[in-house]
């Protein structure tokens, strides 16, 4: 048998493969309904590319339980009845576990989940209020809320300050639409609590034209700058700054910040840019590196090299590493077939969950479907992102207190 590799052994946390040589059964299906052509096309190719390489690595090496799995790709153009249309014909199908990776397609295919009992994953996207399972006890967001990121990058601004913020100013520049707007209701709060300054900027869409609101924050000089764009928006931000004369370093991203927009920013330029994620960036990841071994030395990866270069399938491989742990949960747990009752019971037992040092630990209950929220601040140095924090996950009461006053609305 040939001998298990250390990245391969990423597969001890996605659970113990069965032998090649066992006949695999029914695959397990994953849908993955995803804009591919309009809205999220910065990130949407990695990711399905990543489910795709780790579904095809998985079957390499048996299946899980001796079942095959398989990611079924499809293209919605971040358009909401499309999204329904994708969900509804791979629910005839025998799919009960779905991915969207839009907001308004989440939230289109939601409430048809919760009455089907099908599993919803919506990490980084969609009701931020998921995350709580008493009310949406058929959706995981597992990751961090736009609500808990926002959360987190405010207690990293208050270390920077040695725990007093009384007279510090936070800029938050952001799209002025749901995207961007989501976080604004934490940061009042946290203002009021920490007793700091917050200033709003908003960005009209598609993001292009930022002159106005980069003078204003010039004029008005907040200590920090909260970013929640997308995009080639934050190279258009960057060479505002630039012109404006504001420090790279007091510029606090979004997850939605990849290797691509430092590139198009350039890697001197970007010195100083932080960022908060939840997945680990780079090329030296145990799983990734594996992958490239396995698959695309041998001409057998699901897409183009290049793709696979960024956080952003990274953080592909990190959501799929759940879903497919999840499953191997279920089927340790209560046998194959897996069905839609034991693959949730599977994802609720996830424990300190990290694909070795992948993404941030999650911890997934029947009460907490986002896994705890944590994220980091990483900085660029010209190179490569170096951690500024640990993981953290800090204010859980302010922000779980607004995910309860929200989901308690929620109406089926």
């Amino acid at each position: 048998m040939k001998k298990t590799t250390k990245a391969l052994a990423v597969f001890s946390m996605l659970g113990s493969w069965m032998a090649g040589t066992q006949a695999l059964a029914e695959p397990f299906k994953v849908g993955v309904c995803y804009d591919l052509s309009k809205a999220y096309t910065f990130a949407t190719p990695q990711v399905s590319q990543a489910a795709l390489d780790l579904a095809k690595l998985i079957n390499m090496q048996g299946g899980i339980g001796g079942e095959p799995v398989e990611v079924i790709v499809r293209d919605h153009g971040n358009e909401p009845q499309r999204g329904i249309e994708c969900y509804s014909k791979l629910s005839r199908e025998g799919v009960f576990v779905f991915d969207t990776l839009s907001t308004p397609v989440s939230l289109a295919v939601l409430p048809r989940a919760m009455e089907d009992e099908n599993i919803l994953m919506q990490s980084l996207v969609g009701r931020g209020d998921a995350v709580d399972g008493t009310v949406f006890d058929w959706v995981y967001p597992i990751g961090p809320t736009y609500w808990g990121q926002a959360a987190n990058d405010v207690a990293y601004i208050k270390q920077l300050h040695d725990g007093d913020m009384s007279d510090v100013k936070v800029g938050f520049v952001y799209f002025d639409y749901p995207f961007g707007q989501e976080p604004i209701e934490i940061l009042k709060t946290l203002a009021e609590k920490e007793g700091f300054e917050l200033q709003l900027y908003p960005v009209p869409l598609p993001g292009s034209d930022q002159a106005s609101v980069w003078s204003k924050v010039r004029r008005e000089n907040p200590d920090h700058v909260i970013v929640w764009m997308l995009g080639g928006a934050h190279v258009v931000a960057s060479k505002e700054m630039k012109r404006n004369g504001i420090p790279m370093e007091k510029y606090i991203s979004v997850n939605w910040l990849n290797e691509v927009d430092i590139a198009n920013i350039g890697n001197e330029a970007a010195i100083g840019i932080k960022r908060g994620t939840n997945v680990v960036g780079g090329q030296d990841v145990a799983l990734r590196q594996e992958i490239m071994t396995e698959l695309y030395d041998k001409g057998q990866g699901s897409g183009p090299l290049e793709k696979t270069q960024d956080v952003f399938y990274n953080t592909g491989l990190a959501m799929y590493s759940i879903v497919f742990e999840a499953a191997r949960k279920a089927v340790e747990n209560e046998g194959l077939p897996i069905t839609a009752k034991s693959y949730k019971a599977g994802l609720e037992s996830l424990e300190g969950y990290d694909a070795n040092g992948l993404m941030a630990p999650v911890t997934v209950t029947a009460k907490d479907h986002g896994g705890g929220g944590k994220t980091r601040i990483e900085m660029w140095d010209g190179k490569a992102w170096v951690p500024q924090t640990d993981w953290i996950s800090e204010y859980t009461d302010v922000v779980w207190e607004v995910v309860k006053k929200s989901s308690s609305t929620y109406q089926q």
